[in-house]
């Protein structure tokens, strides 16, 4: 977090400990938690179930292992981006052995280990974790500490290797013994062979999402159609899905829709731009077509790849139940977004950059934007002229308009970088900064 950021913890403690001490469940976001904090959590809420900590700092293992030692019915331990000083989940683990969900360490031989020590035995402190179901916050792991995990493997139902470079031969050492697993979070760096090993394990797949270690456009990718197909034809039962690479085949994508009819989400992202299908060399408008024609409960889309009008035209067609819809990379003219607001009826967020979509775009929803929670539109060709029309026409909705530039735009045929028009109780921030104009 940036420094003198503030959001401490403590007040808070406070004043919710005298409202609320039986307090089960807590989530922080983006907040400075010390050790002291967490060992008088411990005592504010004595009933404490569940702890996640988003993108927190000031805090080290040692003040949750006091917490996990004191509060018995924890079962969810869970860090997503935090800053952990020292690394002693070993410690942790030994004193918490009753937890269910685990998302904290590294996987590494300790630095300040002296030759002659005892390490700690890993293995034997997950082998007593029984209730164990859900691993994740991976950052760094030395294969030989891999086998370490085996013991609750056979339990899990989640594993979130996204923070985790693994390549395929150390993923499929692991994956063989997830047979229960419904959730699984991995970097492309497992590749295609990784995704083979996870398809023919998990069965039960619900949820995969397949995250890039290296996301730029001209990246090499690791994982392509042959992932994407093995996972379809492998986990029938997948409702959601997010893929990153670098190239996709339509008969992939129809694949998945026809084996995994129940999907829910369908968030495809294919890195490069413009990439068309790479075998056929034909837009990928079937594929995604098939998606929104054979799924019939998908309500989140993400579209990528070469796309003409077409595929929009599907979408507004087939895609009835539709709430949020992201597009990158995509369309011919401004109908594609036409076909899109006047037939996904159910459409709450919009979601649109570096598209060819103008004016006409713009004004083919006014009879939709009061339905919807937002529209964003980045590096379109939209003018400040319309988009003030826009603001006009719908005083009940913020429209915003990002630029650049610090100096005024005054021609109104000039274009705007970034739109973004929601609803809001509260009416126009106050808060602005000076690249924003709110009409």
């Amino acid at each position: 977090m940036p420094p003198g950021w503030g959001a401490h913890f403590a007040p808070w403690r406070t004043a919710f400990a005298a409202a609320y001490p039986w307090l089960e469940k807590i989530h922080l976001k983006r907040m400075s938690i010390t050790d002291d904090d967490l060992a008088q959590l411990s005592h504010s809420f004595p009933s404490i179930k569940e702890l996640t900590l988003v993108c927190c700092d000031g805090f080290g293992t040692s003040g949750l292992a006091v917490l996990a030692s004191r509060c018995r019915q924890l079962r969810v331990l869970d860090l997503i981006e935090d800053e952990v000083e020292d690394d002693e989940l070993y410690r942790l683990m030994v004193r918490a052995p009753q937890l269910t969900h685990l998302g904290t360490g590294s996987f590494k031989p300790q630095e300040n280990w002296v030759h002659g020590d005892q390490e700690p035995d890993y293995r034997a402190a997950f082998a007593a974790c029984k209730s164990l179901v859900c691993l994740s916050g991976f950052r760094e792991v030395v294969p030989d500490y891999l086998p370490v995990i085996h013991p609750v493997c056979a339990n899990l139902t989640s594993l979130n290797f996204s923070y985790a470079n693994v390549n395929a031969e150390e993923f499929k050492s692991v994956i063989c013994h997830c047979h229960k697993l419904q959730t699984l979070w991995v970097l492309d760096t497992v590749r295609d062979e990784g995704l083979e090993a996870a398809a023919a394990t998990c069965k039960d797949l619900l949820e995969l999402r397949v995250f890039p270690v290296d996301p730029r456009e001209d990246s090499e990718g690791f994982v392509s159609e042959v992932g994407l197909l093995s996972i379809a034809e492998g986990c029938g039962k997948l409702k959601y899905i997010l893929y990153f690479c670098q190239r996709m085949t339509n008969d992939a994508v129809k694949a998945m829709s026809k084996n995994c009819p129940d999907l829910v989400v369908f968030r495809l992202c294919i890195m490069g731009r413009h990439r068309p299908d790479p075998v056929t060399n034909q837009p990928m408008d079937d594929g995604f077509g098939a998606i929104v024609e054979n799924c019939k409960k998908l309500t989140r889309l993400a579209v990528s790849g070469l796309l003409t009008d077409r595929a929009f035209d599907y979408i507004g067609k087939y895609g009835k139940l539709v709430r949020t819809l992201s597009v990158a990379f995509a369309g011919d003219s401004d109908m594609a977004v036409k076909y899109v607001l006047e037939g996904c009826s159910n459409l709450q967020k919009l979601e649109i950059r570096d598209s060819p979509f103008g004016d006409s775009a713009l004004r083919g929803g006014l009879h939709h934007y009061y339905n919807m929670r937002f529209l964003w539109m980045s590096a379109c060709r939209l003018t400040l002229q319309c988009c003030r029309e826009i603001s006009q026409a719908m005083p009940q909705l913020v429209v915003e308009v990002f630029t650049s530039r610090p100096e005024e735009i005054k021609d109104e045929d000039e274009h705007g970088d970034t739109l973004y028009m929601y609803r809001s109780l509260e009416g126009p921030r106050n808060d602005a900064p000076s690249y924003v104009r709110i009409l």
